[in-house]
């Protein structure tokens, strides 16, 4: 008699597994995929700090071709330097960030690189909004803030890349723009200009003068007025031997 009440109890338990197996199966969703950057041990201010960025595929038939990065208030493309990623890839700057692009990847295949950036700015975190651009056009948007609906209501959406940071280290200050370009050694040579006037008549005045720093004219103006008393002397003898 305790035979089959056993027999149906473990019948029943069996189909309720069973049912709620299937219930767990039809409901559950894809496994959310996402974007993140990370820098262990961050700090605000910290310099020449190396961010790894990581986008996962979310196609199942075409490959990652492309990563536009925009880049948060107080870092420029000036201030990005790539360091490595898929093979093939390069970063190439723009007006709100940089590009990180290349043959496209397998199919499923995550795509994964480093950058370095010049300084972090003062701040408790940083968000790197990302578009991932596939082999057949298709664009995920990570661009997603934490205080933005999420996109299909079940925490499937896509949050942008956010990088939390520590305070600043004690005494660290914010670094000046990268240095203007030296000016070359022809930039810094005197330019010849014309002479003024004044700057003429000097110049004349100059080459009047001779070896010994005396002006030309005076030697002249002597001789003149020697020859004058001279020919004067001369006449007034003439006269007196008229007379006579």
């Amino acid at each position: 008699m305790h035979r089959p009440t056993l027999a149906r109890s473990l019948h029943r338990l069996g189909a309720l597994t069973a049912a709620a197996f299937v219930v767990t199966v039809a409901t559950a969703g894809p496994a959310a995929a996402h974007a993140e950057v990370e820098a262990k041990g961050a700090r605000a201010l910290d310099q020449n700090v190396a961010l790894t960025f990581s986008a996962e595929s979310e196609s199942g038939s075409a490959g990652i071709t492309k990563l536009e990065v925009i880049l948060p208030e107080g870092i420029t493309a000036g201030d990005i330097t790539y360091k490595q990623g898929p093979d093939g890839w390069k970063l190439a700057p723009t007006s709100r960030g940089y590009t990180v692009s290349g043959p496209k990847l397998a199919v499923g295949e995550d795509a994964e690189y480093i950058v370095t950036v010049r300084q972090l700015t003062d701040a408790e975190s940083l968000v790197f909004k990302t578009l991932q651009t596939y082999s057949d056009g298709k664009v995920d948007r990570w661009i997603q803030l934490d205080d933005e609906e999420s996109g299909d209501g079940h925490g499937h959406g896509h949050p942008a890349p956010r990088l939390d940071l520590k305070p600043a280290a004690p005494g660290a200050k914010e670094v000046g723009p990268t240095p203007a370009e030296e000016p070359t050694t022809a930039s810094r040579e005197p330019i010849a200009q014309s002479p003024t006037p004044a700057s003429s008549a000097k110049l004349a005045a100059d080459d009047g003068e001779d070896d010994d720093g005396m002006p030309l004219a005076v030697p002249i103006g002597i001789g003149g007025a020697v020859l004058v008393l001279g020919g004067g002397a001369w006449w007034l003898k003439g006269r007196r031997n008229e007379g006579a």
